[in-house]
């Protein structure tokens, strides 16, 4: 079946010219031109990934992916005017896990789309991979910490899988960017700090002593070697 799309965006012309973009590429594409009839529509027909502008009449984009990242999982991609880092930063912190800034080029969306939308597609080995009291199933994308199971937005279980089919090698910053977020973000590091920081937020006992990511001062991160 066609993914589903949710446009969210007010600008006329964005979606006039989006929506027949996505509908030819096959997707099944919805809109809505304000937070409100966004949140609405995710909770009438979840859709696989929202596209969200932060510039809405009611709610601010920022508070709108909150409000989505509230018990959903669904991939959010931010399109945006905004284009300084404190509002990349803000979004991504929200929970987005993409931001492209306005004015954007067709193949540089659908790139980013096929990116927000990718699964694991069988280089993560299968099986359990254990670190410590840590557990990641993977055929099941289930993570626990002794009893606790963690949950993690998809970008931020996508990272996780990642980093742990690579124990013990140190991974550059824009190998990382490239993998999670394709070859458009490799120099747009402040995408991967935001990650990491939430990532070690849920993984680790003491997010400022990290035991499971590991970082490599300017160069990258790495993952615990058992």
């Amino acid at each position: 079946m066609a993914a589903r799309i949710l446009i969210v965006d007010d600008e006329p012309a964005i979606l006039a010219t989006m929506a027949p973009l996505l509908r030819a590429r096959g997707y099944d594409v919805a809109t809505a031109t304000s937070g409100h009839a966004a949140l609405e529509a995710v909770d009438r027909q979840p859709p696989q990934l929202v596209i969200l502008d932060l510039g809405l009449p009611d709610l601010d984009g920022i508070e709108v992916c909150r409000r989505l990242r509230e018990g959903r999982a669904v991939p959010i991609l931010v399109l945006s005017a905004r284009g300084a880092e404190h509002d990349k930063v803000a979004a991504l912190d929200a929970g987005a896990d993409d931001y492209v800034t306005k004015p954007f080029g067709a193949e540089e969306l659908l790139a980013r789309i096929r990116v927000a939308l990718r699964r694991t597609d069988g280089a993560v080995p299968a099986g359990i991979i254990k670190r410590g009291d840590l557990v990641i199933d993977v055929d099941r994308r289930r993570v626990t910490r002794g009893s606790d199971e963690l949950r993690l937005t998809p970008k931020e279980l996508e990272l996780l899988l990642f980093l742990a089919q690579h124990p013990g090698r140190v991974l550059t910053h824009r190998a990382i960017l490239k993998a999670i977020w394709g070859p458009n973000a490799v120099d747009q590091p402040e995408h991967l700090r935001v990650l990491v920081n939430a990532l070690r937020r849920k993984l680790e006992r003491d997010p400022s002593k990290p035991q499971y990511i590991q970082t490599e001062p300017w160069v990258g991160y790495r993952f615990a070697e058992e």
